[in-house]
This record gives structure tokens, sequence and C-alpha cells, in this order.
């Protein structure tokens, strides 16, 4: 069954509920990703929607001529599936594909669709970014040595700290140990306990905070196939996590998702201890790159060995891109000023209202109105 279509000469596309995928609508969802290799991602794979799916129950999946999307909608808004946490975006597209993203919001019955962490090789969403930000990734194919041979003058230095780091570490704490793949549940729980103590500290928003998300880490970890699964990594001193993190692979991409470290061991780089041994690990494991994820801390400019390119926007109407492009340009002038946190707060509310303001005057499209 699906939950609406668009058909004309430029575009043909069709909205499906996940648990309700065509075979073969999946089997070109696989065809497209294995022909490109900016689809590489896990956050592109099928079984990461599966799993969304399988907690939210709200993964719909445009399909057309050589394009596949995956989304999740609420209200009259439709978001890449997985958002927030997802750091790579996107419809996966071929060369013939004629993909219209302004259809794509007609077919869903909605009225909005941000991205920030877009992958668009085919351009098709070009009139609706606001701007590109980098996504750094570390290569790590053939381990220690092969990474220094790539890594910048700072990666092979905080490399050799994290070395000298680790020794300290093992004259006063005794043995340590690294798990490049745990499947024990009680650890993922204690990474996040951890993540959310470091948001709390950092005044950060509580990613976890948010019904299903400690779900959806869980549903991954218990994921085991050849090329796709959860992964849990850490670095203990006894029972004690010195440095955890937890990602998803699909073949030989990590993706870099939620680090954490324990402060108790702040002055041994225990992140860097971290990383240290994924990349040495890798000889065994077959990860040949680590996706770090759109920022600019400093970590990742000091590890990474190259970056591509995603694009962050809105796909809507002239109404709501209108008050979007408002917004965005106040908040460009607040990020360059020394205005601080208070107005960017002030700004981020003030967003929110209006852009509910402007999605209760459009009109709700008929087949949505008999929907709960």
């Amino acid at each position: 069954m699906h939950l609406g279509a668009v058909n004309s000469a430029a575009a043909a596309i069709t909205a499906y509920a996940f648990d309700e995928l065509p075979p073969d609508v999946l089997a070109d969802w696989c065809r497209l990703r294995a022909a490109g290799s900016l689809y590489d991602s896990p956050y592109f794979d099928p079984r990461f929607a599966a799993a969304v799916h399988s907690v939210h129950g709200d993964v719909t999946v445009l399909a057309g001529p050589d394009v596949v999307f995956a989304v999740q909608c609420s209200a009259r808004t439709a978001r890449p599936v997985g958002w927030p946490g997802t750091d790579f975006q996107g419809p996966i597209v071929g060369p013939r594909s004629t993909f219209d993203p302004r259809a794509a919001l007609s077919a869903l019955g909605v009225a909005a669709l941000p991205f920030d962490h877009l992958v668009d090789p085919g351009g098709h969403f070009t009139q609706y970014v606001d701007g590109i930000r980098r996504s750094p990734y570390v290569e790590i194919d053939g381990g220690l040595k092969g990474y220094r041979g790539r890594a910048s003058k700072s990666g092979r230095a905080n490399l050799a700290q994290a070395q000298r780091q680790a020794r300290k570490l093992i004259d006063e704490y005794g043995e340590l140990r690294f798990e490049p793949d745990s499947t024990d549940r009680d650890v993922l729980l204690r990474v996040i306990e951890m993540k959310r103590a470091q948001y709390r500290a950092t005044g950060a928003r509580d990613h976890f905070a948010a019904p299903g998300r400690r779900e959806l880490l869980e549903v991954l970890l218990g994921i085991r196939d050849p090329d796709f699964s959860g992964v849990l990594s850490g670095v203990f001193a006894g029972d004690r996590i010195v440095a955890g993190h937890f990602g998803i692979r699909s073949a030989s991409v990590l993706h870099w998702w939620f680090p954490v470290y324990d402060p108790e061991f702040r002055a041994y780089a225990p992140g860097w201890i971290l990383m240290r041994e994924l990349i040495a690990s890798s000889m065994t494991t077959g990860v040949s790159r680590i996706d770090l994820g759109r920022g600019e801390d400093l970590y990742k400019r000091h590890v990474m060995t190259g970056h591509g390119d995603v694009a962050y926007g809105l796909v809507a109407g002239p109404g709501l891109r209108g008050v979007h492009k408002m917004q965005e340009t106040v908040r460009s002038a607040i990020e360059s000023s020394p205005v601080g946190s208070v107005a960017r707060t002030v700004l981020r509310r003030h967003r929110s209202r209006s852009t509910r303001s402007v999605l209760r005057t459009e009109r709700r499209p008929n087949w949505l109105s008999s929907r709960s």
C-alpha cells in the first residue's frame, strides 16, 4: 500500500510505509547504493532505516525512477530518516534520476523538508541549500603505519602522545584493555549514561532525552550482519570505561557517532587513546575509513586525513522559504558578532514560533485529514 504519489512528465514518485515496501523498491535501493561510493555510509543502508522504523514506526520511503529516499514525517514536516542523529542524509539517486524535492513534499503531503547533512551529487537540492559544511574522515587502511603516511603533522603528534599517555595510565591504573566490537548491553548503557553526563556538564542538548533514541542504539547493537552492524568500542582500566564509543558500520566504513570519556582520565588524552586503538585494530576489523561527521572540533581537524561536503537548508514553498531565509540572515549576523549565546537562544525560540505560524496558514492536503 502506498501513502501518496505524484506523477508528471518530469517526475514520478510514490511514498511507501517502510513495512509495506515492495521487494523491487528494496532491490532498487540496494542497487543504487552499491553503484555510488558517495552512499557507502551506513546511514544510507536500508538496515539503518529498518532499525529506526522498528523503534519509531514512522519511516516512509519515497521511490521513483532511479531514486530512493527514506524519511520520517511529523505533522507538516518530513525529515531525513534518523533525524537529528544522521550525519549523512538525502535521496540515493542514479545518473538518470530527475528527482524534484518539491514533488517529494507533494507525495508526502507535507510543507517542509529540512536537512543539515545533505549529500547531493546530482545537485537536485541546489536551490534549497543555505550553506555547505565540511564533513571530515580518517582513512585508516593499513593500520597505524598507513595512517601515519596520510596524517597531518598534528595527527601524528597526537597519536604519539596517546601512546605515551596510555603507558602512564598502565603505570598508574594497571593493565588497559581495548575492545573493538563489544556486544555487552551494560557497556552500551554505561556509554550512554556517560554521554548524557557530558551533555549536562557542557550545557548541550541531551540527545537521549527524546523517546526511542536509547532504544535505537540497543537495536543497532543487536544487528550483527557481516556488512552492517552497530559497533561498541571501549578502552578499559579494569572494569572502568576510560573512553567509549558507539557507532555504526557498513562494510569497511565506520561512522563515529557517540564518543565519550570518563572526566577523571581527562589528563591522559583518553579520546586519542581510543582513536589510536581503533586505527591500530583496523588490520583485523577490516575498517578502512572512519567518518567523523560534520563539525570543526579541534580533534577532528587534527586527526582527519580528508573531508567531503554536506549541505544544510530547507525544501519548502515560497512562504516558508521566505521566513527561513530571513532567519538564516539573522543567524549568520549573530554568529559573526560578539552578541553571544543569549541572542542565539532568542533566535531559536523565534524560529520555532515563526515556522509553526507559517505551517498553520498553509493548506492541509485532503488525504491527511483522515489520518491519525
